[in-house]
């Protein structure tokens, strides 16, 4: 059972959190994900620049 991720760097950007971790070879991993309820949208990228984007074009697709 893998270890769970520890994020560090989290931001919020409208109902998406982006926040940064090291995937299990020690590569830094960005992460953005929906916290609204029945959304499940989430995501990793090599770059912080790339989850900040999916973050700001996130649309719910439940409302």
């Amino acid at each position: 059972m893998p270890a769970p991720k520890r994020f560090r760097h989290v931001s919020r950007i409208g109902p998406v959190q982006v926040g940064t971790s090291y995937d299990g070879r020690g590569r830094e991993k960005h992460t953005a994900a929906c916290t609204a309820p029945r959304c499940g949208f989430s995501a990793d990228y090599d770059s912080r620049a790339a989850a900040e984007l999916a973050a700001r074009t996130h649309h719910c697709p439940v409302r």
